[in-house]
């Protein structure tokens, strides 16, 4: 019976060593509560702890830096161009205690960051043109783009006075003393994404095929032109070809006719009353056949070849 009241005592401090134990790691901080009110320091060391059973109770915080993600939402600038803005930043649990008597938990965490990051951030956005939220530094832009630099003037980019960076360190510094009340450390605030309105992506776009199609119809303009130049180098030297062709072949013919006149003239030479007679004939095959009437004197020359003849009786 001792034996068994042992055991049984045994288990009962077991089960309230257990239940009094708890454990805190690198990532967490605790805070012990007792009937819903925090009692003791938080803490914030790892290692084994102890509280008193049932009564107490160990609330566990993330020690570790934490995620917020800002929803995208419309905001305009100081030169009134409404952009999309979409912001993230990391946060941590500086004071648990404190963390816990005001937000109580990430979640309620959470929405504070909502309130106070998003309105930070319209805030700081829309007090500067929008270009100080694009922009770094005023360091000059790779741009360049074959054909824009002769459709339009270069215009020189606007200089910025502050900066994403700065307008990003402006909202880090307006929004940490209100979450210090809440026992929260914000470490750093970044833009994600930045993109314009849809209206302004239609003029913004409008804008940029207009002067895409105009550096084509440039492109297209001088390639006409140059079409029209390879055309008429290539006419001109058809031209010169074909007439110095010409040349040279009515050259050739011309020598061909000298010399043939020359044979003509030495072989007929030897006989011209023969000649004569060989070439009046050829004459009288060409213009004279049955369809032809020629009235002619009886001294003309051309039927001199006639006279005389006397047909068969």
């Amino acid at each position: 019976m001792k034996f068994l009241t042992l055991i049984i005592q045994i288990v009962i401090i077991s089960i309230a060593v257990y239940a009094a134990a708890y454990t805190v790691d690198e990532t967490e901080q605790v805070v012990v509560t007792q009937f819903g009110k925090p009692v003791g320091d938080p803490k914030t060391e790892p290692g084994l702890y102890f509280k008193i059973p049932i009564i107490q109770r160990a609330n566990y915080f993330p020690r570790n830096l934490l995620a917020w993600d800002g929803e995208s939402g419309q905001v305009p600038t100081l030169d009134k161009t409404f952009i999309y803005l979409d912001t993230f930043a990391r946060w941590k649990v500086v004071d648990p205690l404190k963390f816990f008597r005001t937000v109580n938990n990430v979640t309620g965490a959470l929405a504070r960051l909502d309130d106070i990051l998003d309105a930070a951030v319209r805030n700081l956005v829309t007090s500067y043109p929008l270009i100080e939220t694009v922009r770094w530094t005023n360091r000059e832009l790779d741009t360049f783009e074959i054909g824009m630099d002769q459709t339009h003037e270069k215009r020189p980019l606007e200089e910025i006075t502050i900066g994403r960076e700065k307008i990003m360190k402006g909202i880090l510094e307006q929004a940490q003393p209100k979450l210090a009340e809440f026992g929260i450390q914000l470490v750093d605030i970044k833009i994600k994404r930045l993109n314009y309105v849809e209206e302004v992506q239609k003029t913004v776009y409008s804008r940029m095929i207009a002067e895409r199609k105009q550096i084509a119809e440039k492109f297209r303009s001088e390639g006409r032109g140059e079409a029209r130049k390879i055309e008429g180098d290539r006419e001109r030297d058809l031209k010169r070809i074909t007439s110095e062709a010409y040349r040279r072949a009515q050259v050739i013919k011309g020598k061909a006719d000298a010399k043939a006149t020359r044979i003509y003239a030495k072989a007929y030479n030897k006989d011209p009353d023969f000649y004569s007679f060989v070439k009046t004939l050829d004459i009288y095959r060409k213009t004279m056949n049955k369809d032809i009437c020629l009235v002619l004197s009886t001294d003309s020359d051309f039927l001199k070849y006639f006279k005389g003849y006397k047909g068969k009786e």
